[in-house]
């Protein structure tokens, strides 16, 4: 792994937060993308060399609405760029890692991503992430 890529935020309403979150990092968002495979709208924060991603579901059987629901606003997943995502998975597997989605899918951001099950990682939902060319 490289570099944490990301750190993704669960919201209730897309909107209002990042009005909230613009005041914080005094700079707005610089993009806002729905990936509707996972019911999911997002909007993307830079602050210095450092990526937040805000996620607000789109309906009510999303990961996100499933998330909120049980555990209410707040740190959802923390992401990791990653060369060759394939590569990673079978390492982490190897390791003992418990992979929710072993072949990658279409993120945000234009990404390939990959998520380790939590209760593998200590609670943390951990997503791997690989720039497509």
């Amino acid at each position: 792994m490289k570099k944490i890529e990301h750190i993704g935020i669960a919201v209730k309403d897309l909107a209002a937060s990042n009005e909230l979150f613009a005041s914080l990092f005094g700079a707005p968002h610089y993009k806002i993308e729905e990936v509707a495979s996972e019911g999911v709208k997002t909007s993307f924060f830079k602050t210095g060399p450092n990526k937040i991603e805000l996620l607000e579901a789109t309906n009510p059987n999303s990961p996100i609405a499933k998330f909120i629901e049980k555990k209410g606003e707040g740190i959802h997943h923390i992401a990791f760029a990653v060369d060759d995502i394939q590569a990673e998975i079978t390492r982490l597997k190897e390791e003992g890692f418990i992979v929710l989605n072993e072949t990658p899918k279409k993120g945000a951001d234009n990404k390939l991503v990959a998520f380790l099950y939590p209760k593998s990682t200590n609670g943390v939902l951990i997503e791997l992430c690989q720039d497509i060319p």
